[in-house]
């Protein structure tokens, strides 16, 4: 009996073993990080998030490879992520399924799994690219993202709906930034907005900066 436990709370791994899983799961989120690239349609794809999933496979196969069958290291990994405060907000919904992905990729490369590692990479990775391809089959719609910089004296608070009314049939707040200067605070407000007539994008830009406290007005735009 006692014999039976040690066997369920034990495990073994060769250091080839070892290598092995963090390969695969490297050839993984490689696969993965270049579908991510490849299927992305917002306004500002990300490289660093991009590596990050590649190092998130591999880390993924190294902690369940530490954890192997011990039930003491599993709390103990619990406790230590329950003190880790994660502050960067994922807002893109295609951002949480890719880190979902690798996740799970990483899962089974580091328990050995090799079948279901690189099977599931292909299946899943060819569903996502074909969902991808019927989504730009519609017709494509260009999304701007809108900065503002601006002086903190004299500012209300969201001054510029007005404006943005006036260009745009959707406009959504994402981001306000402030930084300290020699003259000041300057604020620096981020829109992602839809114009009604891409054509009057320089004269919504011009009336934005004729705007009391504006210093710089930057307008971005990729099609999604």
């Amino acid at each position: 009996m006692e014999q039976n436990l040690q066997e369920i709370f034990s495990f073994s791994l060769t250091v080839r073993e070892a290598i092995t899983n963090i390969f695969v799961s490297f050839i993984s989120g490689i696969f993965i990080a270049i579908l991510y690239r490849v299927t992305y349609r917002g306004v500002s794809y990300s490289t660093t998030f991009s590596n990050a999933i590649i190092m998130l496979t591999m880390i993924t196969a190294l902690v369940i490879m530490v954890i192997g069958n011990n039930l003491a290291r599993a709390f103990g990994l619990v406790g230590a992520m329950s003190i880790i405060r994660f502050r960067t907000a994922v807002k893109d919904s295609q951002d949480i399924m890719f880190i979902f992905f690798a996740l799970g990729i990483g899962l089974s490369a580091g328990v050995g799994l090799y079948a279901v590692t690189f099977s599931s990479t292909v299946l899943i990775g060819l569903a996502i690219f074909i969902t991808s391809k019927l989504n730009a089959s519609n017709p494509p719609q260009k999304e701007f993202l809108l900065q503002i910089y601006c002086s903190e004296k004299g500012i209300n608070e969201n001054p510029f709906q007005a404006t943005l009314n006036k260009y745009c049939y959707k406009s959504k707040l994402i981001n306000i930034k402030g930084e300290e200067e020699e003259y000041g605070t300057q604020l620096e407000f981020s829109y992602y907005i839809k114009l009604k007539n891409e054509k009057l994008g320089s004269t919504f830009v011009k009336d934005l900066k004729t705007m009391p406290g504006v210093n710089n007005v930057n307008l971005f735009f990729d099609e999604i």
